[in-house]
């Protein structure tokens, strides 16, 4: 059965998640029934990185094995013909080598996660970014982020529900940057816990806003305690944004 490869955009507001789930419709489902309908015996789709409801993702990767070969070009125009009027979009096909998986030859993910630190609420931006109303210090943060940086013990900032059997991730970058008034904090790790990045991003508001100091969210990071994690970012603002192979 030959094997493609998807790089996948999406707006995830309406979606449960990536993953299929039976309270509501899901990327991956999307995807899948739109294959369904092209090839009479589509393998599962596999994804890179298993996003949460309401994440967005400008380059999601998957991978999926079909009855018959496909011309990349056509495949991808046949699946973006299936799939309106969903929010979902398939960028790229390129067919794909069996020993390549989606999920288990990546390499690196990288996450942005955009802050919008106004006053006035958000209109074109509504359900894509953290509405911030209180001024953010984007210096402080990045300056804080970089004690993060590193393998750690994470479980301050891994969900309780996370499913990984090591709470021990090496994260590559953590950037905190300021663009008029928005704020992007960028994330790369090969892998990260349920929630980290979200987490993350929750405490680093906190050292924003002055709540925190740096030395606080390094206390948090050392106390290996879910009880110390500042808050969780809204998944709105949350884009898996490339993942390397």
């Amino acid at each position: 059965m030959p094997r493609y490869k998807l790089v996948i955009e999406y707006d995830g507001s309406d979606y449960v998640g990536w993953q299929r789930q039976a309270n509501g419709l899901s990327v991956q489902e999307v995807i899948e029934r739109a294959l369904g309908r092209l090839d009479p015996s589509p393998g599962g789709l596999r994804g890179a990185g298993r996003t949460d409801a309401g994440v967005h993702a400008a380059a999601q990767v998957g991978h999926v094995d079909l009855s018959r070969e496909w011309r990349p070009d056509k495949l991808r125009e046949a699946l973006n013909a299936q799939m309106r009027p969903e929010k979902v979009a398939i960028l790229e096909v390129e067919a794909a080598d069996d020993a390549f998986d989606a999920r288990f030859s990546a390499k690196a993910r990288h996450y942005r996660y955009r802050i919008v630190n106004r006053r006035a609420p958000l209109t074109f931006d509504f359900g894509r970014a953290w509405l911030v109303k209180r001024r953010l210090d984007a210096g402080a943060m990045d300056e804080a982020a970089q004690l993060l940086v590193g393998r750690h013990d994470f479980s301050t900032f891994r969900d309780s529900e996370c499913q990984a059997d090591n709470p021990v991730r090496t994260l590559d970058r953590l950037d905190v940057v300021g663009e008029g008034d928005e704020i992007h904090v960028y994330a790369s790790a090969r892998a990260f816990l349920h929630r980290q990045v979200r987490s993350m991003v929750g405490s680093l508001e906190h050292v924003g806003s002055g709540k925190w100091s740096a030395a606080d969210l390094k206390a948090a990071l050392d106390s290996c305690d879910r009880a110390r994690c500042g808050q969780v970012a809204p998944a709105a603002g949350l884009y898996l944004i490339a993942v390397d192979y």
